[in-house]
């Protein structure tokens, strides 16, 4: 196995990678580091390992972006099976109760997915890596305990339905595109849709095809993207830390002297408008991401040379 390289040998970048089923989030950050032979390796935004699609990683200072895309709104693909309920809420758990949809017609499926949406009050999945005091839900189910999750405030803004299918007479199939905000449970609604009809319902396939302005039409394999990364430096999946901040948030071009401010933590005049801004120098180097503070604009997460 080939030594760790420093992590300043390899150029803070966003890797935009599509992960494949049966890996969980870990697993994806872990053969990054490997391939890249770094240590300082991060994802924003956890997907199961029974889903697909767009996970990002940040690579050395790119790390510092990823709290701030984590917040920002998702598009799921996912298929929803009424007629079945499981423990986990999808098709990896076990068959916990069975009722006929076959009198569920496709008006009554299509009523109670709009239900769910807009502003909700969701309860998670209970095997989910929400923590009750200090302890995964998922452990939890696995130690035999029983509890209650507190519901969530998320918003879910449209679920469009593609196809409702009969796999078998007792069995209905819906296929959709859901956009929320970050925190929605997928196979939560799933779940819920299945209550409202009265035959219980989980989730089959899942997966991200977008996240904030990233999707997984620019993402590659976990491999691919990491070893771009580790060959050129650039690619298909790979962006490069100041086209990842301006990709996220609004630019705020700096001077030259404005550039020397930031980086000794001092204030430069106001940006003007309100949220984070990626303050960038003349020569493109990213700064810092910036936010106005009455007058003066102040650093919200420096980036120091190098």
């Amino acid at each position: 196995m080939s030594p760790k390289k420093p992590d300043a040998d390899v150029p803070p970048s966003l890797l935009l990678v599509d992960k494949a089923p049966g890996m969980t989030s870990h697993d994806v950050v872990a053969r990054a580091r490997r391939v890249l032979s770094v240590r300082k390796v991060g994802h924003a935004g956890t997907l199961d390992p029974m889903a697909t699609g767009l996970l990002v990683l940040g690579v050395g200072a790119a790390t510092r972006l990823l709290g701030h895309l984590s917040g920002s709104d998702k598009t799921y693909e996912a298929t929803i099976r009424l007629g079945q309920t499981t423990v986990t809420d999808d098709r990896e758990g076990d068959v916990t109760a069975t009722a006929s949809a076959a009198a569920v017609t496709e008006d009554a499926v299509r009523a109670a997915l709009a239900g769910q949406v807009g502003p909700l009050q969701q309860v998670p999945s209970s095997v989910s890596a929400v923590k009750v005091d200090g302890r995964r839900s998922y452990d939890r189910v696995r130690a035999g305990e029983e509890f209650e999750l507190a519901a969530r405030s998320v918003t879910v803004h449209r679920i469009d339905v593609h196809g409702v299918r009969r796999p078998t007479p007792e069995l209905v199939d819906v296929d959709v595109t859901v956009s929320c905000s970050t925190g929605t449970y997928i196979r939560a609604i799933a779940r819920d849709v299945g209550t409202v009809l009265g035959v219980g319902g989980h989730l089959t396939a899942l997966r991200r095809t977008s996240s904030g302005p990233f999707a997984t039409t620019d993402a590659r394999p976990v491999e691919d993207a990491a070893g771009a990364l580790a060959g050129p430096g650039s690619g298909p999946g790979v962006l490069g830390l100041t086209d990842a901040a301006r990709a996220v948030f609004p630019a705020r071009e700096l001077t030259a002297e404005e550039a020397v401010a930031l980086g000794y933590g001092q204030r430069v005049p106001a940006t003007g408008a309100p949220g984070l801004h990626a303050a960038v120098a003349p020569d493109g180097r990213l700064v810092a991401l910036v936010e106005d503070a009455g007058s003066v604009a102040r650093v919200a997460v420096g980036f120091p040379p190098g």
